[in-house]
């Protein structure tokens, strides 16, 4: 879900997450739904670098840079899982 922010707060734009069906009531914050909704909320509001604020329980703020094809997020993040992708080839 999102939305326009009101006035008064440094954010643009507003959203929330839910994900019941993978066991996530809520997302806190979740980076990868802004890289979908920082380019939306760019183009309605003709800037390249907008502020997004998820509304959940815990919250958060999220600086989006939109260029060209590429999405860039700042802001605060905690890391919940590290690892390695390996590409394997063949049977």
């Amino acid at each position: 879900m999102t939305a326009a922010a009101g006035s008064g707060t440094v954010a643009d734009f507003v959203s929330r997450f839910f994900a019941p069906g993978t066991g996530i009531d809520e997302d806190p914050v979740t980076g990868s739904a802004h890289c979908a909704l920082g380019p939306f909320w760019s183009e309605r509001i003709g800037r390249r670098t907008v502020v997004g604020q998820q509304l959940s329980a815990r919250g958060g703020t999220v600086g989006v840079e939109v260029r060209d094809d590429r999405v860039t997020l700042t802001g605060r993040a905690v890391t919940v899982i590290d690892g390695d992708l390996v590409a394997r080839t063949g049977g």
